[in-house]
């Protein structure tokens, strides 16, 4: 164990050339980490200053983790991360993938103020890499339709089957949710969701509908992934 904790507690200083590399990588990492925070992000807690944290967290850790590193004290160094582990932010994080890029952010500093550039930039390569590869392939979500179609049809159900080879074409799959007697004469209204073939021609089904005859009152609602919501 002496042996052990040796190594650890002597460190050889670090020269100038070796401080400004682990700064510069910091630094370079940090914007990776940043840019694809910003890429693969989706929902509404988004934040600016988050961003910005994400390039300056690497650089701080860096500059503690070389100053203690040239100090000769390893085992401070490494125990840095432990008290950055226990240190409440006052923002508080409100989504679970945020705390993954502030992890991975504190660990490429960590990386890169010891001088493991190596792990530093596998590391974040590997990481943004999966992210990347997450937001892509939709990972984790439950898409069950893609709108809400309400309208209202004159002659009420009996019409419906002139509206169905539209929704054919244009879908892959309509459900009927609402229907409700109109206060028009032999009118109806109905709610549909819908699944569509390519959510970008959403407009064409609707001229379609409303060009068919009987159709009024048509509004259509997009419906975002059920994960973000």
């Amino acid at each position: 164990m002496e042996e052990i904790f040796d190594a650890f507690a002597t460190a050889a200083p670090a020269d100038v050339q070796s401080v400004v590399m682990a700064l510069l990588l910091a630094f370079i990492l940090g914007q990776a980490i940043a840019w694809t925070y910003m890429q693969t992000h989706s929902g509404l807690s988004y934040s600016r200053s988050f961003v910005q944290s994400l390039v300056v967290l690497p650089i701080v850790l860096s500059v503690a983790m070389t100053v203690l590193a040239m100090a000769n004290s390893l085992v401070i160094a490494f125990g840095l991360m432990g008290a950055v582990a226990i240190v409440r932010f006052r923002n508080i994080l409100k989504d679970t993938r945020d705390t993954t890029f502030l992890l991975l952010a504190l660990v490429v500093g960590l990386a890169a103020g010891t001088y493991a550039f190596e792990v530093a930039v596998i590391g974040t390569a590997a990481l943004c890499g999966v992210v990347v590869m997450l937001y892509y392939t939709d990972f984790g979500s439950r898409h069950h339709f893609d709108a809400i179609l309400n309208f209202r049809l004159a002659g009420g159900a009996q019409a419906l089957g002139d509206l169905n080879p539209i929704f054919r074409q244009y879908c892959r799959k309509s459900v009927m949710v609402s229907h409700r007697v109109s206060e028009e004469a032999d009118a109806a209204d109905f709610s549909y969701r819908l699944s569509l073939r390519d959510p970008a021609r959403s407009s064409e089904l609707v001229e379609k509908l409303t060009a068919a005859g009987g159709v009024s009152h048509m509004s259509m609602i997009q419906r975002n992934d059920e994960s973000e919501v």
